[in-house]
Parts: C-alpha cells; sequence; structure tokens
C-alpha cells in the first residue's frame, strides 16, 4: 500500500472510530473546564479551540469554564502586589478582586472566546455576573493549628463559593448556536464579586445543566495510585477509598471531590484528563482508549 493509501486508511479507521461517539454525544452537554498548561502553551491553545469547534459541529453542546490562576498572578507581580495563598485559595481583598476582575472576565475570557472564533466557532463570553448566572457566598475557612484552643476562622476575602446557579442565559447561548465561555466569578445578594475556584464553578455548572458528562483538564495524567499508574477507570466508592487512604491528596483532591459531587448529583461521567496532550479533549471523547481517569457515579 502506498504512503498516501496508508495515511487515508488511517484517516478512515480514527473517523469509523469516533463514529459511535459522536451518535452517542450528539444533542448532549458537556461542560470542560479549561486551564492549566493548555492555557499558555500555543499550540495546545489552538488545538483546544479546534476539539471545541470540532463538538458543537457534530452537534454537541459544549460549555466552557476557565481558570487563571498564573495569569492572575503576572498582573499582580506587574503592579507590585504580592499573591497570597492559604489552604490553595488565592487571598482575595477588594484590589486584588478588581484584578481577578479584570484578568478573568477581560483578558483570558476574551482571548478563549477569540481563539474559539478564530477557528469558525461562534463563542460567546460570560462571568457569573451575566444574567445572574452565578450567586455566590463567602466561603470562610476554619484552622485547626495545634497551638490553638478552638478553630479560628479565617477570613481571605473576596473568595467564594456557588449557592446556585440560574442557567437561562447559558440554554439561550446553546440554543442559539453559541459556545458559551465562562469566567468563575459569582456576585452575592449585596452585590458583592467573588473569585470561584474554576473546578468547582464546572462541577455545579454541570449539575445545573444536566450535562452528560465533566471534563477537567489538567498538568497531569490523571488519578493515579500509590505506585504512579495511571487508574483509568473509577467508581465513586473506589474514589472515596483512594482519598481515604490518602492516594489521592495535595492539589488533586479538590478536582476529585468536584468530580465525586457532579457523579453523585446526576451527571453521568466525570474524566480528569492530561490537558499538555494537544487534542485530549477530543483524544478522550472520541477514542477508546482515551488520554485520563473516567469517574462513574
Amino acid at each position: 500500500m502506498s504512503l498516501e493509501l496508508s495515511a487515508a486508511a488511517n484517516i478512515a479507521n480514527v473517523l469509523t472510530e469516533a463514529m459511535p461517539y459522536i451518535r452517542r454525544f450528539q444533542g448532549k452537554t458537556i461542560v470542560i473546564k479549561y486551564g492549566g498548561n493548555a492555557m499558555v502553551d500555543e499550540s495546545l491553545k489552538q488545538g483546544f479551540a479546534r476539539d471545541i469547534v470540532l463538538m458543537k459541529l457534530v452537534g454537541m453542546n459544549p460549555v466552557v469554564v476557565h481558570g487563571g490562576g498564573p495569569q492572575i498572578g503576572n498582573m499582580l507581580e506587574q503592579i507590585g502586589k504580592e499573591s497570597k495563598f492559604v489552604k490553595g485559595m488565592r487571598v482575595t481583598d477588594s484590589e486584588t478582586m478588581d484584578i481577578v476582575e479584570m484578568v478573568l472576565g477581560g483578558q483570558v475570557n476574551k482571548d478563549i472566546v477569540n481563539l474559539i472564533n478564530q477557528q469558525g466557532g461562534h463563542a460567546v463570553g460570560l462571568t457569573g455576573k451575566d444574567g445572574s448566572l452565578i450567586t455566590a457566598k463567602k466561603m470562610h475557612f476554619e484552622s485547626d493549628a495545634p497551638e490553638m484552643n478552638a478553630s479560628e476562622i479565617i477570613d481571605i476575602g473576596h473568595v467564594g463559593e456557588v449557592e446556585s446557579i440560574d442557567t437561562a442565559i447559558v440554554q439561550m447561548l446553546m440554543k442559539g448556536d453559541f459556545i458559551p465561555v465562562i469566567a468563575p466569578i459569582g456576585v452575592c445578594s449585596d452585590g458583592q464579586s467573588y473569585n470561584i475556584n474554576a473546578d468547582l464553578v464546572a462541577g455545579k455548572m454541570a449539575i445545573a445543566l444536566n450535562a452528560e458528562k465533566l471534563m477537567l483538564l489538567t498538568d497531569t495524567t490523571g488519578v493515579l495510585d500509590k505506585d504512579k499508574k495511571l487508574l483509568t477507570g473509577l467508581m465513586a466508592e473506589q474514589v472515596q477509598t483512594l482519598i481515604d487512604n490518602e492516594t489521592i491528596h495535595g492539589g488533586m483532591l479538590p478536582k476529585v471531590a468536584c468530580a465525586l459531587d457532579a457523579v453523585k448529583s446526576g451527571v453521568n461521567t466525570v474524566q480528569i484528563i492530561d490537558g499538555r496532550v494537544e487534542h485530549a479533549v477530543l483524544l478522550e471523547l472520541l477514542t477508546d482508549e482515551g488520554v485520563g481517569t473516567l469517574i462513574k457515579g
């Protein structure tokens, strides 16, 4: 077989393998949390945008929720403001919140919208403040430091959690053949803005939209066992065991907690995938092998 025919046959095989998955997910809502290295590497950015556009073209309803921690950190550094964190959450005073809104709701959100539109999609950028999309409440932390006689409540400023989601504006955009791109900023009843963890927003958004699937892009291969081997398929009970025996720890914990919440609340599957792999979204959606960890309820 000639090289040209071999390449053509390979393409045909790929399309044939993808067909049942396209059929399965046609008309389904899939929420994708976009962050990490996939947001800063130019070829990965372009590949992600093409993946999202292709999903829409074959009849899926992608909804993108994005982070932007490094971009916020860079901007704070430029104005001479130090970034401080408590349990992985950025301490966010009023000045920092202004920067968060400017970077997430402006620069990062519009860059992603532009990338998708350049690839032939029709993306629209939102923050949780648009159409009362995300109602937030202030997040409080308790410190259980050994030297303290009782737990101390730590105030980390304008950091919030999701109180409720009104999906009306997202549903309207999807029906109009648009791709919503959402920055994780919420607003409470008194009009105060809050910075919310993007994984948390993506999980709550998937639940509110009755999504078929939630995909969390990370800078790791997925959930690993104690020998650092990838666990490709897990049930919720198995995940809880891995948390209890501390196999899952550190930065993976909030992602896995978000995944468990989603599958227990009606989302069919959650996939934690390696965003450093080009076209990771399509590889996970449309191939037999996939590139990460799949979690089911």
